[in-house]
Order: C-alpha cells, then structure tokens, then sequence
C-alpha cells in the first residue's frame, strides 16, 4: 500500500517522505521494524517513540510519522496528534474493517464486561448473529479466545483485530471502551451504531486527575455513536451524556424513565424484574444475583432494542444467559456447609455493590477478602477499606496486585479507612492465606466473597506477574483439609 492511501483523512502539517513509497508494515515498536516498514513515533508515558527513530530507519522503516518535527534530514511525516494518526492509518492498513461490521460501544466504571457479554448472547440467540467481542476479560472471534493486554486494544492492534473479526464473518462487534482508550485516542477513526454507558464512579483518577476529567472522557463515546442508551440512575448521567448527537435511550431502576425495572426480586441463584418501555411490558430473569445484574441486564436490553431488536425477544435470550466468569461466580466447595464467591470488584463503588447484594440473600456472616491494587489511584484505598469493613461480619484485608508497590504499603492505606468502621477486620498480606484463613473461620450458611481478581489467574508483585487462581486456590484448601 502505497503511503498517500495510509494518510487519507490524516491531518499532515507537513512531508518530506515519498508519498508514493510502497508500505509493507505499519508499526510504533522499533523492534518490529522491518524492510519497507512506515515507523509511527508514538510519545508514550514510559518511553518516547521519537528516540527510536534512527534506529527505525536502520532497520529499513522507509518513513516516519510524529509530531515532533525532526532537526535531520529523514523522510518523516509530520502531525498534530500522532495517536489519532496511527488509529487512522491502522484503519486504512487493514481496510477499514470496522465499516463491514455493526460496533457497539460500553463504557462506564462497573458493568462493562458483564453488559457486552449479555448483549453477545441475545445477538447470537436472537439473530444468529457471529458477534466478535473485546474486552477485560477476553478477545472472541465467536467462540474462539484472543488473548488480550487491555481492556480497549493500542488502535494499531484494534484495527487489526477488527479485520480478523470481519474475515472471520462477524457481523456484530461489542467492545469494551476505556476512558483510557478514548482519551488516547485508541477508538480514534471509530464510530459506532450504539454506545452505552453503564456507571461512574471513582477509579482512574492517577490518570485522569479529577473526577471531571474522567467523566468527560467517557463522554467522548457518546460524541460517535450513532444511538445511545445510558443509565440515568448514575449522578453523572447530565455530564455524560451532555455530547450525545444520537437517538438516546435511558435506562432505570429508581424512576420510571425510557427502559425501566419494577417488581424486583433479588435472589441468591439470580433475579427477576419486570422491565418497561412505554406500554409494553416484559417479565426477565437471569441465572446472575446482585442488584447489579439488574442494570446489566437494562443495558443489554436497551442495546439490543436500539439495534431493532424487540423487548420481549431479548429478554427471552436473557433467560438462557450464563454467569460471568469472576462476576459473583460460585466456587465449589463440595462438603462444606459455606458458600464461597469470586467477583472483580475493584473499585469502592464494585466492592460496594457486590457486598450489598451478597447482604441481601446471605443466611450466615458475610466474610470479606479484599485488597487494593498498586500503582494505582491511591485515594479510593481507604474508601475501600471502610466499605469492606462496614458491610461484612468479618473483612480480610489483603494484597491485590501490589504491581510495583510495597504490598503492606497499600495495606496500611486501606486500613486507615477500616479503622473507622470498625475492629471485625484482620490483616493478612499473602493471599492464599488470608483464603485459607476466611475458610478455616467459615461456618454454616457464611459466605466468604473474594474480591478484585475476577476473572484472572495472577498476581503481580515487584512487577513480576505470578500465577494465582482462586478457583484453584479454594479447591488445593479443601484437598488439604480432607486429607
């Protein structure tokens, strides 16, 4: 591909490259630099792409794009924003893949993953769609994984993976939207036929700052969907959805507003509510507990009904829906008279919700084992150690992933919080055994919730990533026990 047709629609300041240089590769890493390559100069926050120019250009990459004018003489072109440029040209490499196929959007704090992973199985159920799915947890073609870093992909990464999804016959593609990813332009160049938002509440504030600044930047989705459907229960619904252009559906629990939940009933295997929209009405249930599921679900309803999807056909799918791995998950503990829970809440407003959902239907304790993680906004640590210690009989404060960070450093943050709600709390930094000390404690009818590593199988200490499955943690517990 010639490099004129990679910088359609890109804003050049100004060229020194060969515009009709043929590109074979497209690439921001030096080290995959190779004959023929255009290299993009991306300023990141560890490193600066612009420092490996030369070594690019020994490589054979034919040209450059940054938006740092270069003092030598290379053929580089140059831009305002070379992260919008790179989502450009990635779309135009690939062949601008996400046009052949219908996006959905969904962003917000909490809710993402499981709202994406319902409105997948009522597009497969409802229209035999092939839907590709990118989020937290996983990358799906269909029903084949692609292992994923991020929750929203680089844009180069993203572009490619939209291709695999269009050659592979997806006609539907759900993501997962980060603030990150819309602030750093990773969805730069893509527009989508729905995007909803979920929630918002404090999280990302080492990047964003304020809490403004992270509303805004989930803002951003609504600015390119064609519809919208948004959760105006949420505080920061006026905010968010300020830059809609497109048709907006509002879901709700607390009013009586656009798509809406009465008759609530919030059972220990799942829920049931009736949902409404103008006069129509719909009974549905899922086999998911939590008050939580409850929103889920509204968004993947109102999602579906804003791609012609009808009321009562989505909510049939929803019927047949399974849980989410790492989302209020059940873990089995064959023999004890205890229940044991694994869920992602990571965040105060997560860790609240699950906590408050799991008080709703527990006959015993609830015992709590929660951290917090590293390298992370240190402001909501304490937060969190309030909630955890406030809402259950016994907290279990714990590390989470500590990433960089001293593990009892992050420890001694949460517990300034517990201390104010209380003295039901114990500290135990190494996780497996603060499990083994919240199941050694359990008795008939508790239940111990397992908070913050969802659905994943590590932990990361001093930058190191270790394997750590919880499931397989409850199970080597149990094993020890019987014998």
């Amino acid at each position: 591909m010639k490099l004129r047709e990679l910088l359609e629609d890109v804003q050049v300041l100004a060229c020194t490259a060969d515009l009709d240089a043929e590109i074979k590769n497209v690439t921001y890493d030096s080290r995959k630099v190779t004959e023929g390559s255009l290299f993009l100069a991306v300023i990141g926050f560890v490193t600066d792409g612009n420092r490996f120019i030369p070594m690019a250009l020994e490589k054979g990459a034919v040209a450059v794009v940054t938006s740092v004018k270069p003092e030598t003489d290379i053929p580089y072109v140059l831009v305002e924003s070379e992260r919008l440029a790179m989502a450009l040209i990635g779309r135009n490499f690939y062949g601008k893949p996400a046009e052949a196929m219908t996006l959905i959007g969904v962003t917000g704090t909490n809710g993402k993953t499981s709202s994406t992973l319902l409105l997948k199985h009522i597009l497969e159920t409802v229209k035999g769609a092939k839907v590709g799915l990118i989020g937290t947890m996983e990358n799906l073609i269909g029903d084949v994984v692609v292992p994923t870093e991020r929750t929203t992909p680089e844009s180069l990464e993203l572009q490619e993976l939209f291709g695999r999804m269009r050659d592979g016959g997806c006609s539907h593609v759900i993501m997962e939207v980060s603030s990150h990813a819309l602030s750093l332009e990773r969805v730069g160049s893509v527009n989508f036929s729905v995007g909803a938002f979920t929630n918002l509440t404090e999280d990302h504030l080492d990047f964003h700052k304020t809490m403004e600044a992270y509303c805004d930047a989930k803002a951003m989705l609504f600015a390119r969907s064609e519809k919208c459907v948004a959760n105006c229960d949420d505080p920061w619904f006026d905010r968010v959805t300020a830059s809609a252009a497109g048709t907006m559906l509002t879901t709700s629990v607390q009013n009586e507003k656009g798509l809406y939940a009465k008759d609530l009933e919030l059972l220990s295997d799942g829920i049931r509510f009736t949902a409404v929209l103008n006069n129509e009405t719909v009974s549905v249930s899922l086999p998911i507990p939590g008050k939580f599921t409850v929103y889920n679900a509204l968004t993947a309803l109102g999602c579906a009904l804003q791609l012609g999807i009808s009321l009562k056909d989505a909510a049939k799918a929803l019927a047949t829906a399974k849980g989410v791995k790492g989302r209020v998950e059940v873990v089995p503990t064959p023999g004890k008279p205890y229940t044991v829970l694994i869920d992602y809440a990571h965040t105060p407003d997560g860790l609240e919700n699950v906590l408050s959902s799991v008080r709703g239907f527990c006959k015993g304790r609830l015992i709590s084992v929660f951290g917090c993680g590293g390298d992370r906004d240190p402001i909501k640590r304490p937060i969190m150690g309030r909630i955890g210690v406030k809402l259950s009989d016994i907290a279990v404060i714990t590390s989470d992933n500590p990433r960089t960070e001293d593990p009892m450093a992050i420890i001694e943050n949460i517990v300034e919080g517990a201390k104010e709600a209380g003295e039901h709390y114990v500290v135990i930094e190494n996780r497996p055994a603060a499990i083994r000390y919240a199941m050694d404690i359990a008795e008939k009818y508790d239940i111990i919730v397992l908070a913050g590593k969802g659905h994943e199988t590590y932990q990361e200490i001093c930058g190191v990533k270790h394997h750590l499955d919880e499931r397989e943690v409850v199970a080597r517990i149990l094993e020890e026990t019987r014998n």
